[in-house]
């Protein structure tokens, strides 16, 4: 598939922005591998998700600025926001560490950090190539494959939260610090749909 070349920077754009999504979760990982160093790892995923922001903002000016755009405007809205909201969430899963003073990591935190850098990764691949529909399409079937893989670790590590710990108030914490990366792996999904939704389109 070959897409009527026009104002080519938004691609560069995206590409840019989907780096910052896979950078994103291996500081994430790093994190939950070092609680030791929380505080660092928390302002250095800011960074990111406020390089992210940037981005993000720059292309929604920019549509306003092209006279002929290589894919819809309102497509290109829509994708850089679900871009950008993966890297929100990551930071908010940072964010809660931080304010819940986390100092021991528990074990499934760590698969669910894998499966997120492996959608992120699929996430990036398919904005390289997202003129290519067929390589946005396979890579999406990707990004649904780790989500529903995510979704059973989540499952599994809620069961063994309430299973196992006695304290109600790092059951609270874990909960949420759980449902926020299940929410980033969601939204690894929904950038999914709208990429495959672009690249049919313009098949």
């Amino acid at each position: 598939m070959r897409l009527i070349p026009r104002d080519e920077a938004f691609f560069e754009m995206f590409n840019e922005l989907a780096k910052r999504v896979s950078i994103g979760s291996r500081l994430l990982r790093q994190l939950f591998d070092e609680p030791q160093n929380l505080e660092k790892h928390v302002a250095a995923i800011k960074l990111v998700e406020h390089e992210a922001d940037e981005l993000t903002h720059s292309i929604i000016l920019r549509i306003d600025r092209s006279f002929v755009t290589p894919i819809d405007r309102e497509d290109i809205h829509v994708l850089a926001s679900e871009l950008d909201d993966v890297l929100d969430l990551m930071d908010g899963t940072a964010r809660r560490a931080q304010m819940y003073h986390m100092t021991t990591v528990r074990s499934a935190a760590i698969p669910l950090c894998d499966v997120l850098i492996k959608a992120c990764d699929h996430i990036e691949a398919a904005v390289l190539q997202m003129k290519d529909s067929r390589i946005v399409v396979a890579r999406g079937r990707d990004i649904k494959l780790r989500e529903e893989e995510g979704d059973q670790i989540y499952h599994q590590a809620i069961g063994d939260l309430f299973a196992s710990e006695s304290n109600a108030i790092e059951v609270i914490k874990w909960k949420e610090l759980f449902d926020t990366l299940e929410r980033a792996l969601d939204q690894c999904e929904d950038v999914a749909n709208v990429l495959e939704s672009i690249a049919l389109k313009h098949n």
